[in-house]
């Protein structure tokens, strides 16, 4: 009975997603998410254009942003005039994008070594630049100008001739648009642009290629009734078919799409499938002014994999390769050395659901030394063991007041901040004040100052002020004793997991981020006596006991020739 019911219920998931999808949020959500997507955990997301040439930005910034940073006159406007001239224009570096070492055919085997299932190449970025022969872009488009050739075409076709799914990003709106330049012209002027060129562009697109992912951006400017987002979205539904998914970035008011959190520690909603999307470094084009460290190292990128698919998402990670078409050997390296541990260990990611718990925890802390509070992490962490969301920062020390006056302090940042002089309150929330005062004598205080990050953005900054002094970043502290150093006490801390867990149709994968030599202790269920339990790619079968609600897994008589993986072992409970 239950499995006719089983079958029953995947007849209508699959009448749902092949009938006719209405215009409307309800008929578009009644339609549903196609189960390959959250079965794939794994996609290679590729952002390659014209930017692609100067590949540059700050040592935290997206390269593929280059032509907004040219209007904002940063550090890329700087750096464009330096090198290429100040009569040098973005659209003067089309001819430079030559990709003429660029093989689709071997990026498609490079992606399927990676262990990917999609691809998503952005077709269009919010430069404009199409990366087909767009007809409503007849001079800005690589076959017009560049490398002259259908780089969507090509690419899809090769993908898919490795087995693999094809997607396509696509911006919205453009800054380079005639019609409606977005961020210069009124947000509420697009009307004219969405239904001349925006909606046929897109149409033309996936007519074109009939990609199976659809990925839109640069909607957060206006509403998904201005995108036309139903009519869109339904109409793709019914021109590609069952497969197809669409994101969730249609504009304010859209209530349909994988989430895409960015740069992210992950999230723990389930209501709808997600992947976060993210570089291997802190952007998604190429960026030749990014220091190593900036980079995920092999280790770091499978843990984080890891913990994502634990609570029921999966990665889209980027590529930036450069304007020769050449993907950096950095990144390749990091996808292969993904792909190798998904050969040993990709039963337990590949179709998987989670378990009722996602992870068992740990706290972790960093302590340091910080000379001033003036940090802006973006979407990273103060330390690599730090979680990039949802940490705590506690600084702690002396500062000398020169004048006995009344002083003002004020936080900059974006989470909540408070601060204590002297052990009294002088800022207890940030987010409903950042500043405070209080009259100070000469001589030295004491300064205590408590952080909590939230998620995405991590930014923190302290000044003071006063009449006769003008407001400043705070510096000068030292931490109190009979030998101060320079600087603040800082303690970092937050809970990163140590075990992930995942399920699949008849076993527990327990995903240990760090390797147990004396055993792995797991607070689940009491398991059947006849469980097995093996890591995988080892054959043998581990003893265990259970007792007082945990699960000991004896890992002492493993040989370092049994244990094949790396940066994180799966444990198979079946």
């Amino acid at each position: 009975m239950k499995r006719l019911f089983l079958s029953f219920s995947l007849m209508l998931l699959f009448a749902n997603l092949s009938a006719q999808v209405m215009p409307t949020w309800e008929s578009i959500n009644q339609r549903g998410y196609p189960q390959w997507f959250s079965d794939a955990k794994l996609g290679i997301f590729i952002h390659w254009g014209v930017y692609s040439v100067p590949a540059y930005a700050s040592l935290e910034g997206y390269a593929e942003w280059y032509y907004r940073g040219l209007s904002t006159n940063d550090e890329r406007k700087t750096f464009q005039e330096r090198i290429y001239g100040k009569d040098f224009k973005y659209e003067d570096f089309a001819p430079m994008f030559k990709a003429e070492l660029w093989d689709p055919a071997e990026w498609a085997e490079l992606f399927k070594k990676s262990g990917a299932k999609y691809v998503l190449l952005v077709s269009k970025h919010h430069d404009g630049y199409c990366l087909w022969p767009s007809k409503y872009a007849p001079e800005w488009n690589s076959v017009a100008i560049g490398p002259h050739r259908d780089i969507c075409g090509e690419l899809t076709e090769a993908v898919r001739a490795k087995g693999l799914k094809m997607g396509f990003y696509y911006s919205l709106p453009e800054w380079s648009s005639k019609i409606h330049p977005w961020y210069v012209a009124p947000d509420d002027s697009i009307g004219p642009y969405v239904e001349t060129h925006m909606i046929p562009q897109l149409k033309e697109l996936i007519s074109a290629y009939k990609p199976t992912v659809l990925f839109t951006d640069g909607e957060w400017r206006n509403t998904a009734e201005q995108w036309h987002a139903r009519e869109l979205i339904s109409w793709y539904y019914n021109t590609v078919g069952k497969d197809a998914i669409v994101n969730d970035r249609w504009g304010e008011g859209q209530q349909h799409g994988f989430r895409t959190p960015e740069y992210s520690a992950g999230i723990t909603l389930t209501d709808r499938p997600w992947a976060e999307c993210r570089g291997l470094g802190r952007s998604f084009g190429l960026n030749r002014n990014e220091p190593l460290e900036n980079y995920l190292t092999s280790d770091e990128l499978i843990r984080h994999f890891c913990v994502l698919v634990a609570a029921g998402g999966g990665m889209t990670l980027n590529v930036g390769p450069a304007a020769d078409g050449k993907i950096p050997l950095l990144q390749q390296e990091r996808l292969l050395d993904l792909g190798r541990w998904l050969d040993i260990n990709g039963e337990a990611i590949y179709g998987t659901r989670p378990y009722k718990k996602f992870y068992e925890m740990k706290p972790v802390s960093v302590a340091r030394f910080d000379k001033a509070i003036d940090f802006d992490w973006k979407r990273n962490s103060p330390d690599p063991i730090i979680s990039c969301d949802n940490f705590s920062a506690h600084w702690q020390g002396v500062f000398i007041v020169e004048k006995c006056a009344k002083y003002t302090f004020e936080f900059k940042t974006d989470d909540k901040a408070s601060l204590l002089i002297d052990g009294k309150t002088v800022i207890k929330d940030s987010r409903d004040n950042p500043v405070g005062s209080v009259k100070l004598k000469e001589g030295q205080h004491e300064i205590e100052v408590f952080y909590e990050e939230d998620n995405l953005e991590a930014t923190i900054s302290l000044y003071w002020s006063s009449k006769k002094m003008e407001k400043q970043l705070m510096k000068g502290f030292k931490v109190g004793g009979l030998l101060p150093e320079e600087g603040l006490k800082a303690t970092y801390t937050s809970e990163q997991p140590r075990v992930c867990y995942t399920q699949g149709k008849d076993a527990l994968y327990a995903i240990a981020l760090e390797y147990p030599e004396k055993g792995l202790i797991l607070n689940i269920d009491r398991p059947a006596d006849n469980m097995k339990v093996q890591l995988l790619g080892c054959p043998k079968s581990l003893p265990w006991k259970y007792k007082d609600g945990q699960l000991f897994i004896d890992t002492s008589e493993l040989k370092y020739s049994d244990v094949t993986s790396t940066a994180a072992w799966v444990f198979k409970l079946k």
